[in-house]
């Protein structure tokens, strides 16, 4: 019989999306309150994968990347995702949001996202939020899966990920060596 053991702690980030630099500025600084540190914030990223978010939040979106420094229990990923959305909600304009975050963990073996939306390859996990395996981490490099978006499983944020994961690495070392 196998024993219940509780998993490393996993390594929180988000995905920002905006037209401005302001707005995504704005909802990190309210990110922090809430999860400490930010670790790593990527540079802009054109956003030219889908027009899906340009009716809410106009033309010209970009995407910033961004992990925080503690490290999180991975179940507290439902959490983290509602109160995302409170965050978006708080800088939103009437019903158009001016940022859209997307949460997710990094674990040494995938990259899971929150989601509100169910799918097949999504497992629920409680309170309207699902798990989205994004990611595998095979072969020494992230490894996109059929029902990868198109952005995750471009090579440039997937090496951008990877750089994320080593960090995650180094982090559970010291934590090991403590």
């Amino acid at each position: 019989m196998g024993r219940p053991e509780e998993p490393k702690p996993a390594k929180l980030i988000m995905s920002l999306l905006s037209r401005s630099d302001d707005f995504l500025h704005q909802a990190l600084e309210l990110l922090q309150r809430s999860y400490g540190e930010v670790d790593f914030k990527s540079d802009p990223l054109p956003f030219h994968w889908t027009r899906y978010y340009e009716q809410e939040m106009g033309p010209g979106l970009f995407r910033r990347f961004v992990s925080f420094a503690p490290l999180i229990r991975r179940e507290a990923l439902v959490e983290i995702k509602l109160h995302t959305n409170e965050v978006e909600a708080s800088l939103a304009e009437g019903d158009k949001r001016r940022v859209n975050i997307d949460p997710g963990y990094i674990t040494a073996e995938h990259l899971i996202l929150a989601s509100t939306k169910g799918a097949p390859h999504r497992p629920y996990l409680g309170r309207g939020i699902y798990a989205d395996l994004t990611l595998l981490y095979r072969e020494g490099a992230f490894r996109p899966l059929q029902w990868t978006y198109p952005d995750y499983a471009s090579e440039e944020v997937r090496r951008l990920l990877e750089g994320v994961r080593r960090r995650y690495l180094e982090q559970l070392r010291e934590l090991r060596d403590d």
